[in-house]
């Protein structure tokens, strides 16, 4: 959780820490720049009110600068995408051990 706003608006080139393993995955999320700073929320399908959210972070990695939410921790299963562009995917499938990417650049 990022708790200082100017956080939200420094580019981030720290290592993220994902907690994967035996029915856990984790979802990386790229995100257009204008998304940079927003909270975005998924939830396991057929369960909407159990949304859990993380914010979409400039970040650098082997020298290219992105905008992505990372999802460190998610229980295997398909998840919803809380979006407003309905063109945009809204579905993904968490594997146990596996980071599942989805691109919404």
């Amino acid at each position: 959780m990022i708790h200082d706003p100017a956080s939200l608006t420094r580019t981030h080139d720290e290592h993220v820490v994902l907690d994967i393993g035996d029915g856990v995955g984790a979802l990386l999320l790229y995100t257009p720049d204008a998304y940079r700073g927003r909270e975005i929320e998924v939830s396991p399908t057929g369960d909407d009110a159990e949304r859990t959210h993380t914010a979409v972070l400039e970040r650098r990695v082997a020298g290219r600068t992105f905008c992505a939410a990372v999802y460190p921790a998610l229980a295997a299963g398909e998840w919803r995408i809380w979006g407003d562009d309905p063109g945009r995917q809204v579905r993904v499938l968490i594997e146990g051990g596996d980071i599942a990417v989805v691109d919404w650049r």
